[in-house]
């Protein structure tokens, strides 16, 4: 295990790294792929049905040998079978992280606290489906006998973003019998625009939350029942319309829930990490259980290809030693991701709770500050409708930004050419980032349409796209189950491993917390509950209070 913040950049693997970057300063990754025939082949590997090109960055093989060689100076394999193993790599709460072995259809025992833990799982998936089941097959139908048409899931964080995104992606698969629905904010218009559309006699509720405390949730799902109650519903009917997945079994029967609807969450699973979980229900329920399995299938695949690959071929390593490389040697603070699919669009916010909760971190495991910087800020958006926005930004800002381009070689939807069209605009965008266009090219361009010489010379340092900007293409076949599923368990194994390097907690989130702890005490002065602060407050926030209740006590 490294031994802290310090013992990182004194490594004579960083600090090789850092003089290998001032050689490769003023390297153009045009002149990388001109004296490289074979650079393109040389650097793609694949895994897990993805496939990866990073030939396009400021990198050579003496880069990758010298990034690899600080992964296992650091102990990437070791602290990725500790991972496996069941380790207690959360050493901030003493758990282990799990979230591996809800996808493995193997078998292999996992053992924590002396017990092994996969029987449990077999026996959730199990409940899940007879439970899916149940409502599809129209066995289980709501208090006046109606089949479910909609699903209502509440929860936020991971039991909100991972099983959105999964809904999303996977729409090709629905199975049109149940059209889901997602709340998390607790902004009233939220939920409030979510029950103008659903039916009390047929809609199903699942609210999920481990503590079955978090505000949000618990505040959204009593709006979900005084509404159900409201329109025809008695109380003896809420266990027929609400399920939760919850650690808090008492509380969720105490909210009504018979306790044959309450499933499971487990403490060695972070909320970003439970879509595998009886988190994914909605999941489940949207595109059928056969389906939700090989989601689960595709993301052991790529946990098979992470423990097993050599980290030279192994894709979540090599896309974290590149994150490493731009974020601590070049000065990179943002990363962006490009979903060139619609079905994809949400990715880039559950890769930001995914990676941003996990590495936001200020001290070591050792609790020494950091010397360097952790995560980036992650940040996104669908890739063709982000070129005609932040792509500019991309192209001729000043800031380093490293992209991921991340698209299907087939669609769902082979309407006329669009997708060529589509991966047209995904390579050239890529292309563009990496060859840019110099100013002997923009002056040549600009003469050809026949301008002046004074209007060449004023507009071509504007035309001027530097290049040099680096990036992935990763690529599938085309988005299913398998491939969506090995597509987010890659993300979640990159972070892991530059977590690794970073020497922090990767499975903790006590920033979350404070704002937790906070919001409580504000919260009782906003409503009546509580006076004056006390000395845990300031200024601002007083004076704030004080606006708010007087516009509440006046009602303008």
């Amino acid at each position: 295990m490294p031994e802290g913040s310090a013992s990182l950049t004194s490594r004579q693997q960083w600090q090789a790294l850092a003089r290998h970057q001032k050689d490769l300063e003023n390297t153009q990754m045009r002149e990388l792929f001109r004296k490289d025939p074979e650079r393109a082949s040389r650097f793609f590997i694949t895994g897990g049905g993805l496939s990866l090109d990073y030939s396009r960055n400021r990198a050579t093989d003496e880069t990758f040998g010298k990034l690899t060689a600080l992964a296992r100076a650091c102990g990437v394999p070791e602290r990725i079978e500790a991972m496996f193993r069941g380790e207690a790599i959360n050493i901030t709460e003493k758990r282990p992280a799990l979230h591996v072995a809800l996808r493995d259809p193997g078998r292999e025992p996992v053992l924590v606290g002396g017990e092994d833990i996969t029987p449990e799982v077999r026996h959730t998936l199990d409940r899940m489906e007879a439970f899916v089941q149940d409502i599809l097959n129209r066995r289980r139908t709501g208090r006046t006998g109606k089949v479910f048409t909609d699903v209502v899931s509440i929860g936020i964080g991971g039991s909100f973003l991972g099983p959105k995104l999964v809904s999303e992606a996977l729409k090709p698969y629905w199975h049109e019998q149940l059209q889901p629905h997602y709340v998390a904010n607790i902004d009233g218009t939220h939920i409030a625009e979510v029950l103008r559309r659903v039916n009390p006699e047929t809609t199903l509720f699942l609210i999920q939350s481990k503590s079955f405390g978090t505000q949000e949730t618990l505040e959204n799902s009593k709006i979900a029942r005084d509404w159900f109650l409201d329109n025809g519903g008695a109380h003896a009917d809420i266990e027929k319309h609400f399920v939760a997945v919850t650690a808090n079994t008492p509380e969720a029967i105490s909210f009504g829930m018979a306790e044959d609807n309450i499933f499971p969450m487990w403490g060695w699973v972070g909320g970003r990490y439970s879509l595998w979980s009886a988190i994914g229900l909605p999941v489940a329920l949207t595109i059928g259980m056969a389906n939700f399995r090989a989601l689960l299938q595709g993301a052991h695949e790529m946990d098979n290809h992470f423990r097993n690959t050599p980290l030279e071929q192994n894709l979540p390593v090599v896309m974290a030693m590149l994150g490493i490389w731009y974020s601590n040697f070049w000065g990179a603070e943002t990363h962006a991701i490009l979903p060139y699919d619609h079905y994809l669009r949400s990715l880039p916010a559950h890769l930001q709770q995914l990676d941003m909760e996990s590495n936001g971190k200020r001290v070591t495991q050792q609790g020494e500050p950091l010397t360097y910087h952790s995560g980036p800020v992650i940040w996104g958006g669908v890739g063709a409708n982000g070129q005609h926005a932040f792509h500019q930004l991309l192209h001729q800002g000043t800031r380093l930004i490293p992209a991921d381009f991340i698209i299907p070689l087939k669609s769902h939807n082979p309407v006329a050419s669009h997708h060529a069209t589509l991966f047209a605009n995904c390579l050239s965008q890529s292309r563009a980032l990496m060859a840019g266009k110099t100013l002997q090219e923009a002056t040549e361009e600009l003469q050809k349409e026949g301008l002046s010489a004074a209007d060449v010379e004023f507009l071509a340092p504007h035309k001027v796209i530097p290049g040099n900007k680096p990036s992935n293409t990763l690529l599938m076949d085309k988005a299913t189950p398998e491939t969506v599923g090995a597509l987010i368990a890659l993300y979640e194994h990159r972070t892991f491993v530059q977590g690794i390097i970073w020497d922090v907690d990767s499975f903790d989130q006590w920033g979350v917390e404070l704002g937790k702890q906070l919001g409580k005490g504000i919260l009782d002065r906003l409503t009546g509950e509580t006076g004056e602060a006390t000395g845990a407050s300031d200024s601002s926030t007083d004076n704030l209070i004080r606006l708010f209740r007087n516009q509440s006590e006046t009602g303008l």
